[in-house]
């Protein structure tokens, strides 16, 4: 090394392998359905789009809050959802993911489960995704707005006078 050169190190992070997830999360009750994938397809969607068909009572409308990732609108999709007619898909615009509440709930597990851990296999890391949702869903709460929807319009109009008044 070069005096003044600064050392460069190797991260010592290794993955082991990737999951999906793909979660449902109650905003009444704060539970939450949540499975792993291997693979982030229409297929894996639908399969978990079955599993909150089987966990909402037949009764209640589900109403699904997604991003806008092409895995959601597929024409298989939109089969299910014709023979489904008590789901309601609600896509989030592109960069507002902080409206969809169960992004808070997949940064409590990065935060509290996936970072802090050490996960030699896939198989490890799902075994700590599940244990994650089983100890959340003993004790669920819901998320709570702390800001009015009138508070939250304010500031986005605060900040699009600063950003337009900027002189650029």
């Amino acid at each position: 090394m070069r005096p003044g050169q600064a050392e460069r190190r190797t991260p010592s992070y290794v993955r082991h392998g990737t999951t999906s997830l793909f979660a449902a999360l109650g905003i009444v009750t704060g539970k939450v359905i949540g499975h792993c994938h291997a693979r982030h397809r229409s297929v894996e969607f639908r399969k978990s789009l079955d599993r909150i068909d089987d966990a909402v009572p037949a009764e209640r409308d589900a109403h699904v809050v997604l991003d806008n990732y092409a895995t959601h609108k597929t024409p298989a999709i939109r089969r299910w959802r014709s023979r489904h007619p008590r789901f309601h898909f609600h896509f989030t615009p592109t960069g507002a993911s902080w409206l969809n509440q169960v992004e808070r709930w997949f940064a409590m597990l990065t935060d509290k489960q996936i970072r802090r851990g050490v996960h030699r296999s896939t198989r490890q890391l799902e075994q700590a995704i599940k244990t994650f949702v089983q100890l959340h869903n003993a004790k669920p709460k819901p998320f709570v707005w702390t800001k009015s929807a009138d508070d939250i319009l304010e500031s986005v109009a605060r900040f699009c006078r600063r950003i337009s008044d900027s002189g650029h």
